[in-house]
């Protein structure tokens, strides 16, 4: 036998998110090492595969195939009399590891905490002491998620990450056993994703001449063209990485506002009896932009065009087409807005607004799929079969929830990841409320209001990181960790009232959990404030002073 492993393992291994139940641990090992095999049995390959790339890498395993059941071997199985994405985890002396789940996701999320109870080793690409076995202590853990929608939205428009990034996240995400990447794939300062159809909405729409630095009352640009897209077959391949790691990318395509890049790339599409839309650009700076899509047959036919090359690609049941922060003011000004109202006797622009989701709710409907908008979509008139992100606050959510509509919480007072995390002038470009790790643990989704029919319409939850200030990794890291250990224990764990919940032992296991972090390379705000090359001094931000509205 090889030797050990000398680093310590901490009780429950200093799992986050906690699990439903530790047997154990007891002092007994389980020593996985150079023989230790991997018995994958039919629906367990894609975590196989997963274990082999990760585990194996990092402590030179080669994990060869076995059979269930034999000393030395790490088990994979499936027991549908566990929930869909439960999983129970017994490591044994006498025979090794096994992880059983519910489903094929299951058996995934217990090989995130099989990672995790390995130590912070297991996170690296290589092996820091090839030819030594790592130790894990004999227990069983039982466990499964709260919730069903445990997401974050990436927002890429505003700042693009590159597909590495956006893969580099998607394992974040896995690794906190989160379980859907909403992708903010349109707005006014960029078109994020190739339409072969429409080859301007990248090549004109996919740049920006120069950007705001900071909030948009900064005087600060960063005079750099930025810009970038993902081909469809970058897209493709986002898609598939994230299945195999039990991740649904729900895209979004804003309509009708946050729409200047595709106006500035098709200019038809704008109200060209009101503005001369031709002297549109990619917008360079932020808030809430004027420019908003025309209410023709036009518009409906390119979107339609538009979402029948996205729907190619991603495989998601939902589809997001944002409905938020769309001022009126254009269609007010627009005969051919004024027109439309008539045509259809609305009452109004935001019933207009509405006629917009409609028809993108029954074009999505006839496909299969699901329409989801942020909850301005509420105004109006909510679309049929629509489900709602409750961005607002909590009251679009109770609304939609108690009309029968699904609804995914993800209140901007709560869990806006880019608002501030102290109320030190040291914080990077401070903006919003102060929502701090302790915030964000107690959180809670499902508002008391709800009764409990009412609350089976709360599919989950979702952290929301836009990125009008997060011009790069390092800062997108810094805004999102580690606030989104805490709230991946929001989404998963079954916690209780948030004014009962241990937020000591939330942060004794963070302590540990900080060395996984560190061993992946994510540059999180530490506890005990930003390092200096995390502070942007100089650069303006909106900070809100006082205790965000719990509205």
């Amino acid at each position: 036998m090889p030797d050990t492993d000398p680093t310590p393992t901490a009780p429950g291994g200093g799992l986050v998110p906690a699990p439903l139940s530790i047997d154990g641990p007891y002092r007994s090992a389980v020593r996985l090492g150079e023989d230790t095999a991997l018995a994958a049995a039919p629906g367990t390959e894609d975590t196989a595969r997963w274990l082999r790339t990760t585990l194996g890498a990092a402590f030179g395993l080669p994990l060869p195939p076995g059979s269930d059941g034999a000393t030395d071997t790490l088990a994979l199985t499936l027991d549908p009399a566990l929930p869909a994405e439960g999983y129970r985890l017994e490591a044994v002396t006498r025979w090794g590891v096994r992880i059983t789940g519910g489903s094929p996701a299951g058996v995934f999320w217990g090989a995130q905490t099989l990672r995790q109870l390995l130590g912070p080793h297991a996170f690296r690409r290589a092996p820091l002491a090839p030819g030594r076995a790592v130790v894990l202590p004999q227990q069983t853990i039982e466990d499964g998620p709260r919730f069903g929608w445990r997401g974050m939205l990436l927002d890429v428009a505003r700042h693009f990450l590159p597909k590495d990034g956006v893969l580099r996240f998607i394992d974040l995400l896995a690794a906190h056993k989160l379980n859907v990447l909403h992708l903010h794939l349109t707005d006014d300062q960029g078109w994020r994703i190739e339409i072969a159809r429409y080859p301007k909405l990248t090549g004109t729409g996919g740049w920006r001449e120069r950007t705001k630095l900071g909030h948009r009352a900064s005087p600060l640009w960063d005079e750099r063209p930025h810009g970038g897209y993902y081909t469809q077959d970058d897209i493709r391949e986002i898609v598939a990485y994230a299945a195999q790691r039990h991740i649904t990318v729900v895209p979004e395509i804003d309509i009708p506002g946050h729409s200047q890049a595709a106006i500035a790339a098709y200019p038809e599409l704008g109200n060209t009896d009101v503005i001369d839309t031709t002297s549109l650009k990619v917008w360079d700076t932020w808030g809430v932009n004027p420019n908003v899509l025309a209410p023709t047959d036009n518009t409906l036919r390119f979107y339609e065009h538009v979402l029948e090359e996205v729907l190619a690609l991603f495989p998601s049941p939902f589809v997001h087409i944002g409905g938020d922060e769309c001022p009126k003011d254009q269609w007010k000004a627009s005969a051919t807005a004024q027109a439309r109202i008539a045509e259809l006797s609305l009452a109004g622009e935001d019933e207009l607004q509405s006629w917009f989701i409609r028809h993108f709710d029954r074009w999505l409907a006839d496909r299969g799929r699901r329409l989801i908008g942020w909850d301005e979509i509420l105004e109006g008139g909510l679309a049929e079969g629509a489900a709602v992100s409750s961005w607002r606050g909590y009251a679009g959510g109770i609304a939609a929830a108690k009309s029968g509509h699904d609804v995914v919480m993800c209140p901007e007072q709560q869990v806006y990841l880019d608002h501030r995390q102290h109320h030190s002038p040291q914080e990077p470009v401070p903006i919003g409320f102060v929502r701090t790790l302790e915030d964000v643990y107690r959180f809670e989704p499902v508002p008391p209001e709800l009764t409990a029919e009412q609350a089976a319409h709360v599919l989950g939850t979702q952290a929301n990181a836009w990125t009008e200030v997060m011009d790069s990794q390092q800062r997108l890291d810094y805004q999102v960790f580690p606030r989104l250990a805490a709230f991946a224990e929001v989404a998963w764990s079954r916690l209780p009232a948030p004014a009962d919940r241990d937020y000591q032992d939330f942060t004794r296991r963070m302590a540990v959990h900080y060395a996984r972090l560190d061993a992946l390379g994510v540059d999180y705000r530490p506890p005990g404030g930003p390092l200096p090359w995390q502070k942007r001094p100089g650069v303006l931000g909106r900070p809100i002073d006082g205790a965000p509205p719990n509205v």
